[in-house]
This record gives C-alpha cells, structure tokens and sequence, in this order.
C-alpha cells in the first residue's frame, strides 16, 4: 500500500467523543495531517470499546484495572476499544497513529496515576501501550511540531 494512512484521536480533530462531552480540536494536527496527504481515519479508543459520550472520568490504578472515581471497573472496555484500535491500524496498513495526550486510552508518554489529582506518570495508556508492543509508530499533538515526519521515517 503506498497510500499514507494515519489514525488520529478523533478529538483532535473536533469530534466532541471526550469524557466530558467535548472535543479538543488541534491545530498543529490538523496542519500536519494536511501537509502530510495522508488518509486520515479519527478513531476514539473508549468509545469503540463501548463507553459511551459523555462518560465518568476514568484512570489507570496502580494494579492495571482503569477505574471511574466512583469505583467502576471499565478495564474491560478500554482493553476492548484498544484491541479495535490495533485491529484497524493493522487492518488499514496505518504508518502512524496520533494520539491525545495523558489520556488513560491515548496517553503515548504520560497519563494520569489513578489518583483523581491531575498527578501525571511516564507510562503510557491502555491503547498506546498495545499499538507500542505491536511496534506502531505513535506521536501525541506536541510531539508534531512542524515536522515531516513521512520524509524521515515512515
């Protein structure tokens, strides 16, 4: 396939499918994904796993399971949303996958401790950390910057 084809957060690009009902649009991604020529598939992990829009806050505990501060265990969705993810990536022969920052999905270098503190570790979410191990090239909305990333490495 020599078509370029990138899954993005489906946030980033203005699909209102966050817990909290919003979206949060990203102007180096949209600019990057343009000058790219890429197709572009949006996909949101929680929301192919099931959950649905708007949705408690949820984040990874310390012993793996992701939890909503109330105590529901939503572990399951997310490993589900995060096996779709993979599915389509590999399925759609994708070069790259964007993913939103610190989120208990997308977070690609830090998300959230579990703690409901904004307390942020360097460990990845539950989709990022399986598209990693299946060697996905992954990028979060800061890591763009301007660069072209298809003339470097993919």
């Amino acid at each position: 396939m020599s078509e370029k084809t990138i899954l993005v957060s489906a946030c980033l690009l203005g699909t209102p499918c966050r817990y909290d009902g919003k979206s949060k649009p990203n102007t180096a991604v949209k600019a990057f994904l343009k000058a790219s020529h890429a197709r572009v598939i949006p996909i949101c992990p929680e929301v192919m796993g099931g959950l649905v829009t708007p949705r408690p806050p949820a984040e990874i505990q310390p012993d793996g399971r992701v939890m909503t501060q109330s105590g529901l265990d939503v572990t399951a969705a997310y490993d589900q949303g995060a096996e779709k993810v993979l599915q389509l990536a590999q399925k759609e022969g994708a070069n790259l996958v964007i993913l939103q920052a610190k989120s208990p999905s997308c977070g690609v270098s830090s998300r959230y401790d579990g703690s409901f503190t904004k307390t942020l570790v360097k460990a990845p979410g539950v989709t990022a950390r399986l598209l990693k191990d299946h060697g996905i090239q992954l990028l979060e909305p800061q890591d763009l910057g301007g660069k072209n990333l298809f003339e470097r490495k993919l």
